[in-house]
């Protein structure tokens, strides 16, 4: 494993490496754990011939993942603007996940949009002793007088609810019939599944039971022949926007964008497009699927990460619909290749050859992957936090051969795979960040851009490539040295003095 921190592993290499990695844990733990890490092989179709994901994770092992709430109120609810997200539980929860995740919208905070504010039923030791059900009805009517301009009301479960047996449904269809508002329960409490995907899924099944089917008998709302949905966008920095400019821009009309600067009414129209396109498979595939088995929409992913790619995704999308939006799209495109040309004629010769290890959630492991690629870069490490089979299959054709993936990787494994592999950045969570930082590696925030975005689209990429160069090529990284480094120094002293 020595040289300079550009020797590429070989698929033996990447073996030994993980097996040294593991050496540390009880047999049992180095067992399951060994499940989780492998040496990518492109040639396979099903990942889990090769990797095992979406299971619980070791006790004792310091995961990087979330919980089921974090996948519902973090994730899927909380950026639609115009209902307001009841934490129902103890403040802790949604405190501490409050405007986290940089999802914009356009609004009037405290008024008629309400994204980045914390509402809780502050949950005390009687309510656990004697139940919550009237101190969330009391909640509802509370936001009612204070908040009356709100579209809607979600309940976020946090734990004890689920373990007193509260009934928020019941309140949910009481309140909802008094104040003539859609109140919908979610049972996200965070002890149910292995991770926040399931958070994910509970959501979706919430908005399919309470949301979806309210306007299915309204044809006052006119269509057209070119509607489409972006699902599974947050608009983290602004990303649904700079997506949106260009599926406008080539014809088609975007009657519904969410969660990302989403309205309720926006998620009650989705039945009547006619093509989902989904951002995020993992968070928002379950809907797709529902609406496509229900209504008949077709869905698909789409990946505006990079020109490469978006470039890609706008042709696959103009193929669903006629000539006009398929002339449109080489228009579109065609009117930004100078933008992007310029954008890789000033970085590229500056990033070119460097190489990124990621671990992130959702669809970034793979989706960013061409981005980078188009910058020149190339990404030898990446995993899922919360991944499934299907994102891996998904992730096998994306990644070079003997490229080490890890699965729900835990602190210390990453750690050392940083030190073994040297990448020159690493890209990953907040809660990653300063600890690679203070071993000297340079490093982005990729789950909200690290206060920056948007990165996608055409006018995203310039951001993109701006933000890895400001990383990268940052004068105080000549101030610190990686763990590596420091014992390829001492090591060459320790020659010097005893020659």
């Amino acid at each position: 494993m020595t040289g300079n921190s550009h020797d590429k592993l070989s698929r033996d290499e990447v073996e030994a490496l993980i097996q040294e990695v593991l050496e540390v844990y009880p047999e049992k733990a180095r067992k399951d754990r060994a499940k989780h890490l492998a040496p990518n092989d492109p040639s396979l179709e099903q990942s889990k011939k090769c990797i095992t994901s979406n299971k619980k994770s070791a006790p004792g092992l310091m995961t990087i993942r979330g919980c089921a709430y974090a996948g519902s109120r973090g994730v899927v609810w909380g950026p639609v603007k115009d209902m307001i997200h009841i934490s129902h539980g103890p403040v802790g929860c949604g405190q501490y996940s409050r405007a986290g995740r940089r999802n914009y919208y356009i609004g009037t905070t405290g008024v008629n949009a309400f994204v980045t504010m914390n509402f809780t039923s502050d949950f005390q030791e009687k309510d656990i002793v004697f139940g919550g059900d009237k101190k969330l009805s009391k909640l509802i009517d509370e936001i009612e007088t204070l908040f009356p301009l709100n579209k809607g009301i979600t309940i976020q479960s946090e734990c004890p609810i689920g373990l007193i047996g509260d009934d928020i449904e019941a309140v949910a269809k009481k309140k909802g019939a008094e104040i003539s508002k859609t109140v919908v329960p979610v049972r996200c409490e965070g002890f149910r599944g292995v991770s926040q995907s399931l958070g994910h899924h509970i959501a979706n099944d919430a908005v399919r039971d309470w949301v979806l089917g309210a306007r299915d008998d309204d044809t006052s709302f006119p269509v057209t022949p070119y509607d489409v949905a972006i699902i599974g966008d947050y608009n983290i920095g602004g990303d649904a926007w700079s997506s949106r400019i260009l599926l406008e821009e080539m014809g088609l009309r975007v009657i519904a964008q969410w969660s990302g600067d989403g309205t309720l009414s926006e998620m009650e129209l989705t039945p009547k497009v006619k093509l989902n396109l989904v951002h995020c498979y993992r968070s928002m595939n379950y809907i797709s699927r529902h609406m496509e088995e229900k209504y008949g929409i077709p869905w698909m992913e789409y990946n505006f990460f990079g020109p490469t790619k978006t470039i890609e995704s706008l042709r696959e999308i103009a193929k669903f619909f006629d000539e006009s939006i398929q002339q449109k799209c080489e228009e579109v495109i065609a009117k930004y290749k100078p933008e992007w040309d310029a954008v890789v004629a000033k970085y590229r010769p500056r990033l070119e050859g460097k190489r990124v290890m990621l671990y992130v959630g959702g669809l970034r492991p793979r989706h960013v992957i061409g981005a980078y690629e188009d910058l020149g870069m190339e990404v030898v490490g990446t995993g899922y936090e919360f991944g499934h089979n299907d994102d891996y299959d998904r992730t096998l054709k994306e990644m070079g051969d003997a490229t080490l993936l890890y699965d729900d990787v835990t602190g210390y494994e990453f750690e050392e795979f940083v030190k073994r592999v040297k990448p020159d950045l690493i890209g990953s969570g907040i809660k990653e960040k300063y600890i690679f930082q203070k071993m000297g590696v340079p490093f982005r925030q990729m789950h909200s851009w690290d206060y920056s975005g948007p990165y996608h689209g055409f006018d995203g990429f310039a951001i993109f490539a701006r933000d890895m160069d400001m990383t990268l090529n940052n004068p105080c990284w000549k101030r610190l040295k990686a763990p590596w480094q420091k014992k390829e120094e001492a090591a060459v002293e320790k020659i010097a003095v005893n020659a």
